[in-house]
């Protein structure tokens, strides 16, 4: 078990670590960076943090932010591959140890207590807790949405050509469907807030985008479909043809997408 130390000097057993950078960011933590950050009580520092979650000798919950992110990076790359990798992040790199974990693990490291809360010092903040995804709202939206991500190919199977009538730009078929493609044109033409448009690849030469919105997600490829949900409309997938529209505004977006380095 890789572990690192604390601020408080005392060892903290790491069980995982996520970046937090404009391109790259737990999702169902927000809409965009910034948000995400201020939800951890972080300035949006450009070069973005990596998040260490782990556990101390007492098994309390810490959230350790470094601004060493290619070391985080390297660390993620590594474990992702089966290798080891020691993530200990420089005293001088540490940004902040937050009490709790903002995401869920079903892991604990072995040999000390089970995962719980530090005990609160005066003046510590809240212990960080994940969103409540149990139920339909922008955290479950969100994390919907990187599931299409991720299973494009099988979202993309479900939808035959012949057999859907898909949700055409400037189609008065679906209002939902026609202020998300307005809000997302909207911002070509004001860029949004750093992370509310992310760009990642995929296969041969096209690129998967993000997209997201107030109460809204699209998951998008540039030479494909995209897929809208909608907080107001609970589980629901809207595929949206390419029709006239949909190809130019997928380039336009990707063009001013964050990318990961």
């Amino acid at each position: 078990m890789p572990a690192t130390e604390s601020a408080d000097n005392d060892q903290l057993f790491v069980l995982t670590a996520v970046l937090l950078t404009p391109a790259q960011f737990p999702s169902v933590l927000g809409d965009d960076y910034p948000e995400v950050c201020a939800g951890l009580g972080l300035a949006p520092y450009a070069e973005g943090y990596g998040l260490v979650l782990g556990q101390d000798g007492s098994g309390a919950r810490w959230t350790v932010v470094t601004e060493d992110v290619s070391l985080v990076a390297c660390a993620i790359a590594a474990w992702d591959c089966g290798m080891e990798y020691d993530l200990s992040p420089g005293a001088d790199s540490i940004a902040a140890a937050l009490p709790g974990w903002p995401l869920a693990l079903a892991v604990a490291a072995p040999g000390v207590p089970q995962p719980h809360d530090p005990e609160p010092q005066e003046g510590d903040p809240a212990p960080l807790a994940p969103p409540d995804a149990a139920e339909w709202g922008p955290a479950q939206r969100r994390l919907g949405a990187d599931e299409i991500a991720l299973q494009w190919a099988a979202w993309r199977d479900q939808v035959a050509d012949e057999d859907v009538t898909f949700a055409e730009p400037g189609d008065d078929a679906h209002k939902g469907v026609r202020r998300v493609l307005k809000e997302a044109r909207g911002y070509v033409a004001q860029p949004p807030p750093p992370g509310r448009v992310r760009s990642s690849f995929a296969a041969g030469e096209a690129r998967t985008l993000r997209v997201d919105g107030p109460g809204w997600s699209m998951v998008a490829r540039t030479d494909d479909i995209a897929f809208v949900l909608l907080d107001e409309e609970p589980g629901e997938v809207h595929p949206v043809g390419r029709g006239p529209e949909l190809p130019g505004l997928l380039s336009s977006l990707d063009e001013l997408a964050a990318r990961p380095v």
